[in-house]
């Protein structure tokens, strides 16, 4: 079978990499980003493909950065006939893009040429974006320019969060690149330019990103909460705290308080004034406490908050 390496780290390209070994490709390592420190107690953690990769007894490669490495010469060395990407989270530099005979493909979680860059996902959904996809692409020096070998499209549900949805394109870009490499390998499949008249960029999320301003219109501030959960998660300050918003959703009301306001304390719920209506907060996290949902949250440490006070 066609001897691969393939590049990828998180959760999303953990099925990528196991069907490649379950379809039979000669994998011959798995590069992937360095153990990081997590959580509070900051313990050394593997990457999800990391722990597969062992789990399936492939070798592993981890340069802190791949430009200028030994590890840059160890995979050329290794003399790949294709080299494949999934969420890896560095630029390849060209000696390694030119070292392949078949090239190098991504899989790459948009609808190319919309959304290039780091979080293509988080993205779409703050945007408010009814539908995204998979892009199976060559790879290029400048960041996801290269041509188009296939796409599939997948809506976006109202009840979607960045969480389902890359749980959803990693199933959605596991069976597209099977689907697909076939004809990468024996040389037949089509390949599309993109068209730089619209490309759209999704870099990684900012800290800037993450707070909530209640000045925009409700369905913003649902978005940008669906878009930034499970991580990083959306923000807001209020009387000095920061307070975490997990989750919640639009709330036909109307009231001439001002944006940020508390408009209504009901059962489950904290209201919210926005730019052009309300929001509702079901799900939150106060600074120093674990998410609770707002009818535990009112009940208990919650309980002085009142109709009046103000998210900032």
């Amino acid at each position: 079978m066609t001897k691969i390496i393939f590049m990828g780290t998180p959760q999303f390209s953990v099925p990528v990499l196991t069907m490649l070994h379950d379809e039979g490709y000669d994998i011959l390592a798995v590069v992937t980003q360095p153990d990081r420190p997590v959580g509070r107690k900051r313990v050394l953690t593997p990457p999800p493909v990391k722990e597969e990769a062992l789990r399936l007894g492939l070798p592993v490669i981890q340069p802190e950065k791949l430009k200028g490495s030994a590890e840059l010469q160890e995979i050329i060395s290794l003399q790949p006939k294709l080299i494949i990407t999934a969420a890896f989270g560095q630029l390849l530099p060209k000696e390694l893009l030119d070292a392949p005979k078949l090239g190098c493909i991504n899989v790459h979680a948009s609808l190319l040429p919309k959304y290039r860059g780091g979080a293509p996902i988080h993205q779409a959904v703050l945007d408010g974006e009814t539908e995204t996809g998979v892009t199976i692409m060559y790879m290029a020096e400048k960041l996801d320019a290269g041509d188009i070998i296939s796409q599939t499209a997948l809506p976006i549900k109202e009840d979607d969060d960045t969480g389902s949805l890359f749980t959803k394109l990693s199933a959605v870009g596991t069976t597209l690149l099977k689907n697909t490499l076939p004809s990468i390998v024996n040389g037949t499949n089509e390949r599309t330019v993109q068209d730089e008249t619209q490309v759209t960029f999704a870099k990684n999320i900012s800290r800037e990103q993450e707070r909530i301003d209640w000045k925009r219109s409700a369905r913003s501030v649902f978005n940008q909460v669906r878009g930034l959960h499970p991580w990083p998660v959306a923000y807001s300050k209020f009387a000095d705290d920061q307070v975490k918003i997990w989750w919640g959703r639009v709330e036909e009301r109307t009231s001439d308080a001002v944006p940020g306001e508390i408009i209504a304390l009901e059962k489950d719920r904290i209201i919210v004034q926005t730019g052009d209506g309300a929001f509702a907060i079901t799900d939150l996290q106060p600074a120093g406490k674990k998410r609770m949902t707002a009818a535990v949250f009112l009940n208990g440490i919650g309980s002085k908050w009142q109709v009046g006070d103000q998210f900032e």
